[in-house]
């Protein structure tokens, strides 16, 4: 009967919702990051940093609880190594941002004047990307609902385009950024260019 169970297990979408809910969250905690980097607050960037570890190990958190409760074999609409892959990149999210978080604060890092826009933006960018495919994670629930067809895949598709369409601008931001951060290079010194 376990075994039949197993097969039918819950569905574990609404935990990878939570989870790319938690991680996305680590990713807005940013913004307060980067405001304090912008005066070289030091108080501001260590509080900002304990927030992102608080949401990141909530992320991890989720994390954890979906891959242990994952059964081995489930009927559902993707395979389990998709839906794992997915759960990875989703946590690269709160990671990359507590990686970031960590690195501020263990150097106190200022942002330069001259890379204070280009980087600014391309911080809103990039959460904007990861807003994006939150509210596209948001939307699996109804895509196994209809089994993939219908409206709703439609309506997935064209969020999608949204956020190729931002990841594009993301691109263009973080190319300006380098090359700002390339015009500063010797003002900075060797040792802060390699950390920015």
């Amino acid at each position: 009967m376990s075994f039949i169970a197993n097969l039918f297990a819950r569905s574990p979408v609404k935990p990878m919702q939570q989870h790319m809910q938690a991680a996305v969250a680590c990713a807005r905690a940013g913004g307060p990051l980067f405001d304090a980097m912008t005066t070289g607050d030091a108080a501001g960037i260590a509080t900002a940093r304990r927030e992102i570890d608080r949401l990141e190990n909530e992320a991890d958190r989720i994390k954890n609880e979906i891959r242990s409760h994952l059964p081995r074999r489930l009927f559902m609409a993707f395979e389990r190594r998709d839906l794992l892959e997915i759960l990875d990149f989703q946590d690269s999210i709160a990671d990359t941002a507590q990686d970031i978080a960590e690195l501020a604060e263990l150097r106190t890092m200022r942002i330069p004047d001259p890379l204070r826009e280009p980087l600014l933006s391309l911080v809103q960018r990039s959460v904007a990307a990861c807003e994006q495919a939150e509210r596209i994670i948001g939307h699996l629930d109804e895509l196994v609902e209809t089994g993939f067809r219908g409206r709703e895949v439609g309506r997935v598709e064209e969020m999608i385009g949204e956020l190729s369409r931002i990841e594009t601008e993301t691109d263009t931001l973080e190319d300006r950024a380098r090359r700002e951060l390339f015009a500063l290079e010797e003002q900075l010194g060797i040792a802060t260019f390699f950390w920015w």
